[in-house]
């Protein structure tokens, strides 16, 4: 399992260094991926609380998250092998022409570097400031994609949709390669059914983008069961579901005593920490994204870094 590291983006990153210092020190570190998150606005009284998760607060030390493309631009400029990905975009947040030609332009800037993980979205705050609702989120990701399928091909572009109209046009610049697009979200009761949300991972995707949230064998075994299921139905709707990837997200909270046996994954010590990563590799996870965002005690992103290097050695040397 490949290991990822998410950039600094929050407030107290000093955006001039840090990044540059983030990006170069990870990809020499042996960390295979370098990927952003999108945070558009951070209200004061939210409609809805983090996460769409009851009683959750929104967090009070990310109050800044800086554009998730400029980000991976910086990086893309001072890096030569790490893959550059967005975890995630949220579709309506985006005009899709203009999503699709940054994300090529950053494919091109990188030399075929670029993933693209994108999502629904859950924050009516968010969704509103750029004219959405919640109720457009998965028609508007649909189209997101349907734009991208079509800017990304050959020229001239034909498209018509409720937004987007393209008439027999020139879209440049092209991406070097097919960008591999990652849905995030969803959830599926094997056996049960499943939800809209993984039937268009299954049907369109080119790897799931879901979070770790139990840990142990039976965190794993869930993951397992959930990806087993995906790619059936991906082969059912005539894909190749070899090529299909899983990209697992640690949201990382350390604590300083052991928690609890009803813990979360990935909150708690490194010792615990380290154990999850372990955890996601059993699941059959491709890649894991490590994310260091919300750490409160990371006071500066050299502090941050040096967690992150330790995080990758602990990894390697285990056989992660």
């Amino acid at each position: 399992m490949k290991l990822g590291l998410r950039l600094p983006q929050r407030l107290g990153v000093d955006l001039r260094h840090d990044l540059v210092e983030a990006a170069r020190t990870a990809e020499a570190a042996g960390y295979a991926s370098l990927w952003t998150y999108e945070r558009l606005l951070f209200p004061e009284t939210p409609v809805e609380s983090y996460a769409d998760l009851p009683n959750v607060p929104w967090p009070e030390t990310s109050r800044q998250a800086a554009d998730p493309l400029a980000v991976l631009t910086a990086a893309a400029v001072v890096t030569e092998q790490v893959r550059l990905g967005t975890a995630v975009l949220i579709a309506a947040l985006h005009t899709p022409v203009q999503l699709a030609k940054q994300l090529a332009t950053i494919d091109q800037i990188s030399g075929g570097r670029m993933i693209a993980g994108v999502s629904t979205g859950w924050a009516t705050d968010e969704l509103q400031a750029t004219g959405a609702t919640r109720a457009d989120r998965g028609r508007f990701l649909d189209e997101t994609l349907d734009v991208f399928e079509a800017v990304w091909g050959p020229d001239p572009v034909n498209f018509r949709s409720p937004r987007v109209i393209i008439d027999n046009a020139t879209v440049l610049p092209k991406p070097v390669s097919k960008i591999p697009v990652v849905l995030a979200g969803g959830g599926i009761n094997v056996g049960r059914g499943s939800s809209k949300a993984v039937e268009r991972v299954a049907k369109r995707a080119d790897g799931w983008m879901p979070l770790l949230t139990t840990p142990g064998p039976a965190g794993a075994a869930e993951l397992r069961a959930n990806w087993d299921r995906i790619r059936e139905m991906a082969s059912e709707y005539g894909r190749d579901a070899s090529r299909m990837e899983m990209v697992v997200v640690g949201n990382v909270t350390f604590t300083d005593r052991p928690a609890g046996a009803d813990r979360s994954a990935f909150i708690g010590t490194l010792d615990q920490i380290m154990d999850d990563i372990h955890t996601a590799a059993e699941s059959g996870a491709d890649e894991l994204i490590v994310d260091l965002n919300l750490q409160d005690w990371f006071v500066s992103t050299r502090q941050m870094l040096e967690t992150a290097v330790e995080i990758r050695a602990r990894a390697e040397a285990a056989g992660v």
